[in-house]
């Protein structure tokens, strides 16, 4: 089988998904993997989800990408304080997926999420965020950098402009224009009332709601094929995720 990149929507603690969706697809170590973020906080594993990315890292190509829920485990494993609004947002969880760790592993984990991108473009000029960017001079030059883990007009934008706008109008959105194609999570496409991964203009959502009530899905960039796992209540039925 020909070498793959394959994109990796939000995880959320879903480290059962993880194993199962990464089977359905056929994973081998020479496929490349790029995961869009938000790794923690939702299901009960996400301690065992960084150590199975750790762990990945080291037999395949993997790029990782930074979410805002990763932002701020991160910034607990560094400061041993956390912001408050996580607490209400899946920290709970994953503080306590981190009571049996050693010091090691905690400085371990606090190395990866250092070492995780903003972004990512690959040869083909395909962009790879967790959320979005604002500037209309494309990623590099965005003034606030906590807008890609957190933006969600670049998605609302494509939705909107989908088929409405040629790309060679004036009207067409800059943003749009700077790359072949985009990719970003985020944005559970089950806001949409859709389960499977969306397309806006030329971005892709691949977040199908694993942290809620939805599945984990994983995509071929090439061919957009994808692959699901089963929905996250259903490999944890005694939990309830960030669902309320």
């Amino acid at each position: 089988m020909k070498p793959r990149t394959l994109v990796i929507g939000d995880i959320h603690g879903g480290l059962k998904a993880l194993i199962q969706v990464l089977k359905r697809a056929a994973v081998t170590a020479q496929d490349t993997l790029i995961f869009l973020g938000d790794y923690v906080d939702g299901w009960g594993e996400s301690a065992q989800v960084i150590d199975f990315l750790m762990e990945l890292d080291l037999k395949q190509p993997c790029v990782f990408i930074k979410g805002n829920h990763d932002t701020w485990c991160e910034e607990w494993l560094k400061e041993g304080e956390w912001e408050k609004n996580w607490l209400f947002h899946g920290g709970q969880s994953t503080i306590k997926s981190y009571e049996n760790l050693s010091e090691a592993d905690l400085l371990a984990h606090l190395n990866f999420f250092e070492r995780m991108k903003l972004y990512y473009i690959d040869d083909q000029n395909r962009l790879f965020v967790h959320a979005g960017f604002t500037s209309m001079h494309g990623p590099a030059q965005e003034f606030h950098s906590s807008n890609f883990q957190w933006d969600r007009t670049l998605w609302e934008m494509a939705l909107t402009m989908d088929k409405h706008i040629k790309t060679d109008s004036k009207l067409y959105p800059k943003r749009l224009l700077h790359f072949k194609e985009i990719f970003i999570g985020h944005t559970p496409t089950l806001n949409y009332d859709v389960s499977i991964p969306m397309k806006g203009c030329n971005v892709w959502n691949i977040d199908t709601g694993a942290a809620f009530t939805g599945s984990l899905s994983v995509m071929d960039i090439d061919t957009k094929e994808f692959w699901q796992s089963d929905a996250l209540p259903d490999l944890y039925p005694n939990e309830k995720g960030r669902n309320k």
